[in-house]
């Protein structure tokens, strides 16, 4: 179902219709770019709007806040290093350039599978991130968390050629030669123990936290669904407008 929001309709096309790959770098990235362009569209903010269209911030294009020994983030917003000239993308409004200050910061995750897992490195990255984003700027700047979990009733993963199915899977032990069955959760019976950890545990360090919940079994034909899609654009217009406030009152 394609939204009115550049960000939602962006995270739909990761999986829709071919196969996610969870180690694509950039992916992150382009989800996170959406979220200013869906800022500048809802023009709650006047002076996020003005900066926007004098050029005077920008959305980050390096790796990094010049002259700050930091990590960017997968979206970060901030005022243009004088006399370095902006670009403007290919149906984009919000030009790219580097970056002297952090305004806005934003860091998304997205949890398919093996959620319990993997959620103590993802806590602790989105909880670094924030000391990244505060670090050597001279600022206050706004923090967002975006999240994707996972409620399908199965799923797979890839790793190169090799596939992995949730549920039972069988493998044979290479020292032993017998076969092993071992069980994978399916996303479905993880997910609400995910959000409530990312809820306890990271949610307090940000201004504002996004939790995309959503079904995808990664498989063919590679269907895509939101578990409640009105609550989810709710949701997403709410934080829109949070941050739009906030923005106003900081710079």
């Amino acid at each position: 179902m394609t939204t009115s929001y550049r960000l939602l309709n962006e995270f739909e096309s990761l999986f829709k219709g071919k196969p996610y790959q969870h180690r694509a770098s950039n992916q992150n990235d382009l989800i996170c770019a959406e979220f200013f362009e869906d800022l500048l569209t809802l023009a709650r903010s006047p002076k996020f709007v003005a900066h926007v269209e004098s050029k005077q911030c920008v959305v980050n294009a390096g790796n990094k806040v010049h002259g700050v020994r930091a990590r960017r983030g997968d979206g970060t917003f901030g005022e243009l290093v004088p006399g370095e000239t902006p670009t403007l993308s290919k149906d984009y409004q919000v030009s790219r350039g580097i970056i002297a200050t952090i305004e806005i910061g934003a860091e998304c995750k997205v949890l398919s599978k093996a959620m319990i897992k993997q959620i103590g490195r993802v806590m602790n990255d989105m909880r670094d991130q924030v000391a990244q984003f505060r670090r050597g700027t001279g600022s206050k700047p706004i923090t967002v968390a975006i999240v994707g979990v996972n409620h399908a009733d199965h799923t797979v993963g890839y790793e190169g050629s090799q596939t992995w199915k949730t549920g039972w899977v069988e493998r044979v032990n290479a020292a032993t030669g017998r076969a092993q069955r071992q069980y994978h959760k399916h996303p479905i019976e993880e997910a609400a123990e995910a959000i409530k950890r990312l809820t306890q545990e990271v949610r307090p360090h940000y201004d504002e936290m996004l939790v995309l919940r959503y079904k995808a079994t990664n498989e063919m034909p590679f269907p895509f669904n939101w578990v409640d899609i009105s609550e989810t654009q709710r949701d997403y217009a709410a934080l829109l407008t949070k941050v739009s406030r906030e923005y106003e009152q900081r710079f």
